[in-house]
């Protein structure tokens, strides 16, 4: 059994998945088709399929026109190491899209992401509730997050 996400771009399919999997490791497209019949969403070879891997996970992208944009119902989290990773793939997905609260953006596209220090989720499993509830509110203040002050608030 093989478990594949799967994303419905209205426009633009190829340089999105291009610019994503420049900046993953772990990434590759694999495939590109053409949908060679007619179909709700256009004639024959106007709809678009692109197979890729992402951080080592499979996705599927189809190009078929507008049908419903990308909501925060569906994100894809990158769990990172540094912040000079976090800052990097920030300015990268960030580039004409929208910066929001709690280390989350939507690119240009409209695809939601969460991109998150892995130190974080380790501060988020400190056995102390009050470390979990200080870091949460110093998250609470953030739109990109910050290891330093996540830190600072985990030690009061």
């Amino acid at each position: 059994m093989k478990v594949t996400q799967h994303l419905w771009f209205e426009k633009d399919m190829e340089a999105a998945v291009r610019l994503y999997t420049a900046l993953i490791p772990g990434s590759t497209i694999r495939e590109t088709t053409a949908v060679m019949a007619d179909n709700p969403s256009g004639p024959a070879g106007s709809v678009r399929v692109l197979g890729f891997t992402l951080g080592g996970q499979s996705y599927m992208a189809l190009e078929a026109g507008p049908l419903d944009p990308f909501n925060h119902s569906f994100s894809i989290m990158v769990e990172v190491e540094t912040q000079a990773e976090l800052d990097r793939l920030w300015a990268a997905l960030g580039e004409g899209g929208v910066q929001e609260q709690c280390g989350w953006l939507k690119d240009r596209w409209g695809l939601s992401w969460q991109i998150i220090p892995a130190r974080f989720r380790e501060l988020m499993s400190d056995p102390d509730p009050a470390v979990i509830r200080r870091v949460t509110e110093q998250m609470m203040k953030m739109v990109k997050l910050d290891i330093a002050p996540l830190e600072a608030a985990a030690k009061g």
